[in-house]
């Protein structure tokens, strides 16, 4: 057993008291106000300035001496540069410099994900030697004073290319070639790659009924609205970036260790962020732009194009998955089997986790869950929302859909009797699971009961239409080293301040919301400062994480302020001799907020009033959230039910979502109109998941052959139905505030929702994403 498994064995025994993290924080607590803004529908603060197009994103940065910057790419897959002839570039107009291995500064490699705190999508140098390691790595950066300029000498840069003599084999770019080779990885995200209890093939072998099929998944890229983006500066030795990241505060160490530089002499802004979903890390583009700024002692502005998105930044790899079930007449699950392989490279260690839906959700007697990767020479793959879970409950959930068909029996009460006491793997016990509640609640209000489980059965004209259900999950995070500061000042206004992220999920307003709860002051009077790597140590705005580190860091700088006040308060103050676990924050009317007696509010006093006597003009704690054990002592998921209701033309093969539902389970919702909107957008990227996008990737060269939004088709809105979406809102007692994150889940279990709605429809059952019209005809 690993010791990460044993220090979860032990936990498991030792009482939640004297377990940091594992405090009891699902209902208020006895400190917050009494505003009641956490749980309202507030309209995000940061929305004003978005349409007054106020809100400053990184590509709108003004810089003195701007210079712009263009990539050329790499037109192989691996090799080198045999030549390299930049004259031609040089000499257009406008043209700075052209930047190539020859001139560029010496940095280091960037450290990849899982190497350290390194948050760069692979851990190849940037631009150092000769060698070329993908179809669309940077081969030269041209500076010039336009950037129509740069984009014209781009054009005018030659390369030719030479086999790489250290690797005399052919680049591997065929996935079906390197899953002949595909090799089993130390480890899935820190956990085991295999997990096996009892003999699943013998089990299923054995069984009464059974499925055992392979679905496929394609490789996707990212297509946030804004693309990435870096303006950046030296200043006296020191970098400054302004950068369109979900992820400043590891950004700015990691390329403070690229340039051989001390951690303060970096600082990276990112207030706003046009869409992340987990694409907007540290790639070679920031470390190509500041490499070449310090070449021309100049500002410099590097935005790829979308074209330069997909040759630049990774996406969700492929994968090809076998699930197999097995059950008895009784409808238990003797046998669950989930393998495969993906697509990765040797530079990077994101390996899709699509076996983690099927180590927690269902109660079975054996299971054999394994992955494998296949390395490939291209662009490293990266996190994408839900990764693994997006992909991994399509084959399961399709699965479950097929065996029910077999056995006659809804697929929703096929799950009821799946549902376990505990975690089926790890044996921890949950710390809230209420899926069958959120199937419940969702079949009643989606009228699952008028579902005709006989394919395609129902008929509207041409139209072929059936109904689908598959479960949503997500896994609990919570990051350690969040912290936040806490400022009161002598007017009874609050400022909270971590590095934290705002692309537009409602980050500024949710924490404003619990930060006036938390000091029972009014909304108006929090302030939020967040998008600087010189602020306290944010969240990673990922894996869901974001909310409950943040939360977690302002209650601990909550706590820690509100005991300073009540200190300064002293003797002469009506809360003379108290303790602070004995007051609260509360609003004390037209005084502003304090403190008050929590069994005697006639005892209390102003933040104003205590400051003004002790002479202070403010008061400032600042603090880090527990160490997150919970997590490892309970297994601790979002869970759903996803409904979906399609049409299929008989005469076209065009499938077209008319209704969906998503009914969830994620703890407490602290902001309903933030939440609802998480929900949907992860609705529909699964619909674009499941009926349109694709990346085509020449198996020949390694190149992506749709690098553009007319060609790689995400949903718009004609493609997008009514989506309804509902939760259960029970507080997870075991994280803080009673929430677990919400902004990825929905589009897990969608994907799935849709290919068993277009079974019940047509009686075609398609496991090969994405399900185009040429698969049903």
């Amino acid at each position: 057993m690993s010791m990460t498994g044993i220090l979860r064995t032990v936990l498991r025994h030792v009482p939640d008291a004297l377990v940091p993290g594992t405090r009891p924080e699902g209902t208020p607590s006895p400190r917050d106000g009494q505003h009641g803004h956490v749980g309202a529908p507030v309209s995000r603060l940061d929305g004003a300035l978005k349409v007054r197009g106020e809100a400053r994103f990184a590509a709108e940065v003004a810089m003195e001496g701007l210079l712009h910057a263009t990539i050329v790419h790499s037109t192989i897959a691996r090799g080198r540069i045999a030549s390299l002839d930049t004259a031609a570039a040089e000499a257009a107009p406008g043209v700075a410099l052209v930047m190539t291995h020859r001139n560029a500064p010496r940095m280091k490699p960037p450290q990849a994900f899982g190497e350290g705190d390194g948050v760069a999508g692979s851990n190849l140098p940037i631009l150092q030697d000769d060698a070329v390691h993908w179809n669309g790595e940077a081969v030269a950066v041209v500076l010039a004073e336009t950037q129509e300029q740069a984009d014209h000498a781009a054009g005018l840069v030659s390369v030719t290319y030479a086999p790489d003599d250290k690797k005399m084999a052919p680049a591997v770019t065929d996935f079906a070639a390197a899953r002949a080779k595909a090799r089993r990885p130390d480890s899935v995200l820190g956990e085991p790659a295999v997990v096996e209890i009892g003999d699943a093939e013998k089990a299923l072998a054995a069984s009464d009924h059974g499925v055992d099929e392979t679905y496929s998944t394609p490789f996707l890229n990212h297509n946030a609205i804004e693309l990435h983006a870096a303006t950046v500066e030296w200043v006296n030795g020191k970098l400054t970036v302004h950068d369109a990241t979900q992820m400043i505060t590891s950004t700015a160490g990691s390329l403070a260790r690229v340039f051989g530089l001390e951690p303060d002499q970096v600082r990276v802004l990112s207030p706003f962020v046009g869409g992340g979903f987990g694409g907007k890390g540290l790639w070679s583009h920031q470390i190509l732009a500041a490499a070449a700024s310090k070449l021309a002692g100049r500002p410099v502005r590097l935005v790829p194009s979308r074209e330069g998105v997909y040759r630049l930044v990774g996406g969700r790899t492929t994968t090809v998955q076998r699930v197999a079930l097995g059950a008895g007449r009784d409808g238990r699950l003797d046998a669950l089997i989930h393998s495969g392989v993906v697509a990765m490279t040797a530079h990077n260690n994101c390996p899709e986790q699509f076996t983690f839906p099927a180590r927690h959700l269902y109660a079975a007697r054996t299971f054999r869950l394994e992955q494998k990767v296949a390395d490939m020479d291209m662009l490293a793959n990266t996190w994408m929302r839900a990764p693994g879970e997006s992909v991994g409950t399509f084959a399961l959930e399709s699965a479950i859909d097929e065996l029910a068909h077999e056995m006659k029996i809804d697929p929703i009460e096929l799950r009821r009797r799946w549902e376990p006491e505990h975690d089926p793997t790890t044996h921890a016990p949950h710390s809230s699971r209420h899926l069958v509640k959120a199937y419940a609640d969702g079949a009643a209000r989606f009228g699952w009961d008028k579902r005709d489980a006989t394919p395609g059965s129902r008929r509207d004209g041409e139209w072929l239409l059936g109904m689908g259900v598959a479960t949503a999950t997500y896994p609990y995070y919570r990051m350690p080293g969040v912290k936040a500061r806490l400022r009161l000042d002598a007017d009874g206004r609050v400022t909270v301040s971590t590095a934290g992220h705002e692309m537009g999920m409602g980050t500024a307003t949710v924490q404003a919301q619990h930060a006036a709860d938390r000091l029972g002051v009014t909304l108006e009077d929090v302030s939020f400062e967040y998008g600087d790597s010189t602020l306290p140590s944010g969240a990673m705005a990922g894996g869901s994480s974001q909310t409950a580190g943040t939360v977690a860091a302002v209650t601990a700088a909550a706590d820690a302020l509100l005991a300073q006040v009540l200190k300064l308060a002293g003797n002469d103050s009506p809360l003379g001799g108290l303790r602070p676990s004995e007051v609260v924050a509360r609003d004390l009317g037209t005084e502003g907020g304090g403190l008050a007696h929590a069994k005697d509010p006639s005892r209390h006093e102003s933040y104003a009033s205590i400051l003004a006597r002790a002479k202070r003009d403010a008061v400032e704690a600042e603090e880090g959230g527990s160490m997150p054990l919970e997590q490892m002592k309970y297994s601790m998921h979002s869970t759903g039910a996803q409904f979906a209701e399609v049409g299929v033309n008989a005469v076209t093969g065009e499938v077209r979502v008319r209704r969906f539902l998503g009914s969830f389970d994620c703890g407490r919702i602290l902001n309903p109109k933030t939440a609802a909107s998480q929900f949907r957008g992860g609705i529909i990227m699964g619909i674009g998941l499941a009926l349109s996008e694709e990346t085509l990737f020449d198996p020949r060269y390694g190149r992506v052959m749709n690098p553009s939004l007319a060609e790689y088709h995400v949903p718009v809105h004609l493609d997008v139905p009514e989506i309804d979406v509902m939760w259960t809102d029970i507080p997870d007692p075991q994280a803080p505030q009673g929430a677990r994150g919400i902004g990825e889940i929905g589009i897990t279990g969608t994907a799935a929702a849709i290919a068993n709605a277009v079974f019940n429809a047509t009686g075609k059952r398609v496991r090969d994403l994405p399900i185009t019209l040429d698969k049903l005809l």
